[in-house]
């Protein structure tokens, strides 16, 4: 897998911060995996409405099983 050097180093940055901020980091991050969190349920929500919509979503749950 190819990854461009301005990821490698956005990576980096995120790891020094994480290391040299650990009481800081996770209120950082954590109202963005909410907001993640929230935009899923609201997909599978509306998904579940859509004809075939609960059978998509069991057969999502199958693959995460595996």
């Amino acid at each position: 897998m190819r990854t461009d050097k301005s990821h490698e180093e956005q990576i980096e940055r995120w790891a020094k911060y994480v290391k040299e901020n650990p009481d800081k980091w996770k209120s950082k991050l954590t109202p963005f995996l909410n907001a993640q969190i929230i935009i899923a349920n609201r997909f599978y929500k509306k998904l579940a409405e859509t004809p075939g919509g609960k059978e998509k979503i069991k057969e999502i749950q199958m693959l995460k099983k595996c």
